[in-house]
């Protein structure tokens, strides 16, 4: 038997594929006609063409398949129209899993993510149980992700044998996009992070986020959540060990957040004419100065989630991007 992953292509797709071909695991994935699969090209994978939004593609995929890995979905934060990320991150949820449901797969993790378990300050970190509290207003992608969980919520109540895992904000190498995740760390390493804000995250290796898909398919309990996290880091904190690791001088002036939020609309104004990522979106800016700390706990007991030390994890993604061209010179 054999797993199917979607969204391979990806950063935590594509190292979900790496880990299950460690394990010896025969691996498909599927992908659409004009996907960049340069993250999976070399390895031992087979290829099926399709899309989570056309159920039948998912579904003929999924023959011979035990396992399914639903990692696919429109991580983006700028640059697409509110109903790509319904179409993909809700609709497209609902279409592939309840194709695993017709093909009858004996386990299914959905990716989901940090933000579906809402933002809840820096002394109370989120854990499965917190409740979304960010709104229907939050950014597209925040909103549909949430929206997307309860999909699969749903599903495992209609007998679906699925598993949810919420990755926090996942940092590695082969992020090739980049994902907006890399493209912070990123920005601080080509100088285009001119200060802070208060606010601050949870950050974890995308290796360990990928074992943690695996762990999950063997360990996790139907119908139940695992937040996939490690280093809670203040803005500051995140942007000074990241300096630390490139050596280099990191931002010290604090920005106060309402002229951060008014600056991020010209970025926003200047992408759409140069068609280049912004350095902020207002989206962004709103996201960040929250504290969106996670306790993994119950990720680390009851699946063995792996926790590689965030120094170590900051050294693989910098040295990545330096050794592929990511970072600027002189």
């Amino acid at each position: 038997m054999k797993a199917l992953v979607t969204g391979a292509t990806g950063l935590i797709g594509s190292s979900v594929v790496r880990e299950l071909l460690k394990d010896g695991k025969e691996v498909e994935v599927l992908v659409r006609k004009n996907s960049n699969t340069k993250n999976i090209d070399g390895l031992d994978v087979e290829k099926a063409y399709g899309d989570i939004r056309e159920k039948e593609s998912v579904k003929a995929a999924l023959k011979g398949c035990d396992t399914f890995y639903q990692a696919a979905a429109l991580y983006e934060y700028w640059g697409h129209p509110k109903k790509e990320f319904y179409d993909v991150n809700v609709e497209g949820t609902k279409s592939a899993l309840q194709a695993a449901l017709e093909q009858g797969v004996g386990k299914v993790v959905y990716t989901s993510s940090i933000v579906a378990l809402g933002a809840h300050g820096r002394d109370r970190p989120a854990n499965e149980e917190s409740q979304y509290n960010l709104g229907s207003g939050a950014a597209d992608y925040i909103f549909t992700k949430y929206l997307g969980q309860v999909e699969a919520l749903k599903m495992a109540q209609k007998g679906l044998p699925v598993v949810v895992v919420n990755p926090a904000g996942v940092i590695g190498v082969r992020d090739i996009r980049p994902t907006p995740s890399g493209r912070v760390l990123l920005d601080v390493l080509n100088k285009r992070t001119p200060g802070y804000m208060d606010g601050g995250t949870n950050y974890v290796d995308v290796e360990d986020v990928a074992r943690g898909h695996v762990l999950a398919a063997a360990k996790g309990k139907v119908g139940e959540k695992y937040a996939l996290g490690n280093a809670n880091m203040s803005l500051l904190e995140f942007y000074t060990l990241v300096s630390e690791v490139a050596g280099m001088k990191p931002p010290k002036l604090k920005l106060p957040y309402p002229a951060v939020l008014v600056t991020s609309y010209l970025y926003q104004l200047i992408a759409a004419i140069t068609k280049t990522p912004p350095v902020a979106t207002p989206g962004m800016v709103r996201f960040a100065r929250l504290y969106m700390y996670l306790d993994s706990s119950k990720a680390v007991k009851e699946l063995g989630f792996p926790q590689t030390p965030i120094r170590t994890t900051i050294e693989k993604a910098v040295n990545w991007f330096r050794e592929n061209g990511y970072v600027k010179t002189g």
